[in-house]
């Protein structure tokens, strides 16, 4: 069959009918060791996973009456009120910063870099289709480390608030509510500016200078981007220890928003 105008020259395509002995008898599951196919074998996988847990939960909810509160009395303003235990780890964030920083910003962050860390892995083929703790220490110690501080937050809200959210040991009474606490002190603008461009400047300069292969693996804009984000999850957990070890409130204040 010719393909396009004459020029002299003809061009030829080629069509070949392979028999379906010939395609059933390639081994379609055939893969390089250590490696797993996500269909059907990791799917399978993560369905028992998730049905095994969803009968835990079924079981408990069943054995287990949901802690819901007395009907609300407009009169009175109760002084220990929390929210469902998947958003008291946002409320515990509430206390230690601005409720717009808190409320929007910082979750939006989170799901931001969920959504780019598949982009911004500097070798998106080495460790794939197994677990590669030594390939990803960094992505799998960053996720670790705030899964587990996010959970932390849910235990401390849920556990140890109490009355006007203030901090309870466990053998302490909740129904004895604490004297408020000394007025905390914010830093001057000034001061508050050079300190989070200090600390943002350094997160991103000092792995660069420890691990320059990192950087150079990474790239410039890749690289920017994931340290500007691990060391805002290093900020979140710098400001919430300078409020309780030092009784800061904002480390930056603005007319607009505190930080």
């Amino acid at each position: 069959m010719s393909d396009g105008p004459h020029t002299g020259k003809e061009r030829h395509r080629v069509m070949t009918v392979v028999k379906g002995e010939a395609l059933s008898a390639r081994d379609l599951y055939e893969r390089p060791p250590g490696y797993e196919l996500f269909i059907p074998n990791f799917v399978m996988k993560e369905l028992c996973v998730g049905l095994f847990f969803l009968i835990i939960i079924f079981t408990w909810s069943f054995y287990m009456n949901s802690p819901l509160y007395i009907l609300a009395d407009p009169t009175e303003t109760p002084a220990h009120i929390k929210a469902a235990w998947y958003f008291v780890g946002l409320q515990e964030i509430l206390a230690y910063f601005d409720p717009y920083l808190a409320g929007v910003i910082i979750p939006t962050a989170i799901l931001a870099g969920l959504y780019l860390a598949p982009f911004l892995d500097p070798d998106p083929i080495k460790g794939v289709g197994r677990f590669a703790w030594r390939e990803r220490t960094f992505s799998m110690c960053t996720f670790l480390g705030g899964f587990i501080f996010w959970w932390g937050l849910v235990v401390v809200g849920w556990y140890f608030r109490g009355p006007l959210w203030a901090f309870y040991w466990p053998w302490e009474d909740m129904h004895h509510i604490k004297p408020p606490p000394a007025p905390p002190w914010n830093f001057p603008l000034p001061a508050g500016i050079v300190y989070i461009i200090i600390f943002f400047a350094l997160g991103n300069i000092i792995p660069a200078v420890i691990y320059p292969k990192f950087f150079s693996r990474m790239g410039l804009v890749r690289y920017v981007i994931t340290m500007t984000l691990w060391t805002g999850m290093i900020f979140i957990v710098v400001k919430m220890f300078l409020m309780n070890a030092l009784n800061l409130k904002y480390i930056l204040v603005t007319p607009w928003f505190n930080v």
